[in-house]
């Protein structure tokens, strides 16, 4: 069980090592908060739609399973997009068109696919819970190196110097610096991999 928690965060992390899941990833890690808002959303849907699609795996016939695993896949974002809206309107703004964007991820249709269509329920969570994570993980860095830069804030709060934060490295927030951040994290971790292996 811990080995199909641990293999979503480091080995097959779904953004550094399988590259899914790259459009909410690049849109949303402008800053922290925007970056751990879209990383539990994900979880939770990746987390619900592998419990319930492992449970239903006899049931559903496959030449329908794409389109069940949408349907239950879409549930399941409809109450987190529903839940934010309510609690919290500020970051479900920020958000926007990524939460229902959560739908198509290919991380979640993928897992449904290739991991909770095959599997138990028990080892399913911990699938979910271990790529959600991974997920997250990724969202976070990239945005912690992101807001740093282009922002000179973590969480929001002032870390840089003011007259860096005054005039900050603006490429780093847009989407130039969002392709440029991930490539190098990319880079840093394959060599990391390599010289480990």
């Amino acid at each position: 069980m811990l080995k199909e928690f641990t293999k979503g965060i480091v080995k097959e992390n779904p953004v550094f090592i399988m590259a899914l899941g790259l459009c909410p990833t690049l849109a949303v890690t402008t800053s922290i908060e925007n970056a751990i808002g879209m990383g539990g959303a994900a979880t939770f849907v990746l987390l619900m739609s592998n419990v319930f699609i492992s449970l239903l795996k006899n049931l559903i016939p496959s030449q329908v399973r794409i389109p069940a695993y949408i349907v239950v896949i879409a549930s399941f974002v409809t109450i987190v997009d529903m839940v934010m809206h309510a609690y919290i309107p500020a970051l479900h703004k920020s958000l926007g068109l990524f939460i229902p964007l959560i739908v198509v991820n290919c991380i979640i249709l993928g897992r449904a696919e290739a991991f909770a269509n095959k599997n138990n329920v028990g080892k399913s969570i911990m699938d979910g819970l271990g790529m959600g994570v991974g997920f997250t993980l990724a969202l976070v860095l990239i945005a912690a190196i992101r807001e740093l830069l282009g922002n000179g804030t973590l969480y929001g709060a002032p870390v840089m110097w003011e007259s860096y934060r005054n005039s900050p490295m603006l490429m780093a927030i847009l989407a130039p610096g969002a392709f440029v951040t991930m490539g190098l994290l990319m880079g840093l971790l394959n060599i990391l991999n390599k010289k480990k292996s």
